[in-house]
């Protein structure tokens, strides 16, 4: 083979493999401020659209330990009543600290399990729940995993319903903080989660009332900050310090998720990433109605009845967009740009109010929102009725002229 054919090939495979490295990898956080962060592993999330607006190495697969409870607590919520009787297995009970030290065969109302779950973090109580939805912990393992392909979670893989390390022929217990975000993006829109996981302290007792449990938040940042809303903190060997944290503030909601932010004794790093994280999206990110009135171009309409009644002449139907809002979170120097799809040409009839095409609009490289374009009158079809009566009109118009003209 001649060595610049080769070279040629060569280079045609590079740029192929790139394209395609580029194609796979996942939207990234538009261009950033570089911070100082512990975490390995971090991402600051805009909960009401899903958007990362900070992230550190935010799509890497890592364990998260105890923050996998924010799954558990939601589907135990949205898949369970919580006057449920929930009876406690050998299993269960055989789960180490954190744990509420409950013993086999005993029983609790699932509300109390769930107050167990995500005040103290309990370790027996998260798979006792486990089980009562899903039947076992496997199952209740195969909920979680399809709950998390749903929301959207690109690189999410559970295997227990309380985060201790774990690993199987399928891969490692685990998310990223991108995935870990958009999770408790959709947890915090249940009332019943926010009640629970902003409790301070909660008491209860088993079913049959021989043993009285007390149990207290562990969030510190619902004191942190003002609007702090909810949050999970975890710690596992392999994991290192993790939390997930919601706060809303002038109608701005943000998540911020840690993974591996440090180890002990570190063990404030986390609130520190988190006020950190959390103040860059209140400093930067305010919301803006980005909606522009523009004046379209007509639409030119073919095989179209002719206004004036007369043959060979243009016709066009007026254009608009129904006037609209279009409020999204965005740093001040960020750009929209739009996309109209229009055609340049269309069949009659056209009705006033039909859809003709679309804008859509742009932040970066992320859709953030679409309008019809619609026609602002109606068009006739040209048809063989239309020509016979044309004809006739002009029949008698020279019929007209001629007596006219004799007279």
């Amino acid at each position: 083979m001649p060595k610049k054919k080769f070279v040629l090939i060569l280079l045609s495979v590079v740029i192929s493999l790139q394209l395609c490295k580029s194609f796979f990898l996942p939207v990234q956080a538009e261009e950033q401020k570089d911070l100082t962060l512990y975490a390995k592993s971090a991402v600051l999330m805009d909960a009401e659209s899903g958007r990362v607006l900070y992230e550190k190495d935010g799509y890497t697969h890592m364990p998260n330990a105890s923050t996998t409870k924010i799954m558990t607590c939601i589907l135990a919520i949205e898949n369970g009543n919580l006057e449920d009787t929930v009876t406690v297995s050998s299993y269960a009970a055989s789960m180490p600290q954190v744990h509420l030290g409950m013993t086999k065969d005993d029983t609790f109302y699932l509300k109390d399990l769930l107050y167990s779950l995500m005040l103290e973090s309990h370790n027996d109580s998260a798979v006792a729940i486990a089980e009562h939805i899903g039947g076992s912990v496997e199952g209740f393992a195969d909920m979680m995993n399809k709950k998390a392909e749903e929301l959207g979670c690109q690189d999410t893989y559970f295997i227990t319903p309380n985060g201790l390390d774990a690993q199987d022929e399928n891969g490692v217990h685990g998310t990223t903080a991108a995935d870990l975000a958009r999770i408790m993006s959709y947890c915090i829109k249940n009332e019943t989660f926010l009640e629970i996981t902003r409790t301070a302290s909660y008491s209860f007792s088993n079913i049959a009332g021989t043993k009285i449990y007390n149990c207290n938040n562990h969030n510190a940042f619902l004191q942190m900050m003002d609007g702090a809303l909810s949050g999970k903190t975890g710690f596992t060997g392999n994991a290192g310090y993790c939390y997930v944290g919601a706060l809303k503030r002038d109608d701005k909601v943000f998540v911020v998720a840690l993974l591996a932010c440090g180890w002990p004794n570190n063990k404030t790093y986390k609130w520190a990433d988190t006020k950190q994280l959390m103040n860059y999206g209140l400093e930067n990110y305010n919301y803006e109605d980005v909606f522009e009135e523009k004046e379209l171009p007509e639409l030119e309409v073919e095989n179209a009845v002719p206004p004036n009644g007369e043959l060979y002449q243009q016709v066009c139907v007026p254009l608009k967009i129904d006037k609209a809002e279009l409020t999204v979170l965005k740093r001040s120097e960020e750009q929209i740009h739009t996309v109209y799809d229009i055609p340049k040409t269309m069949e009659a009839p056209v009705k006033a109010g039909q859809e003709v095409g679309k804008v859509t609009y742009y932040l970066g490289e992320r859709k953030i929102g679409e309008f019809p374009v619609k026609a602002d009158g109606n068009v006739e079809k040209l048809e063989f009725p239309w020509y016979v009566n044309y004809l006739l009109e002009r029949f008698w118009m020279q019929k007209k002229l001629c007596m006219n003209f004799w007279d």
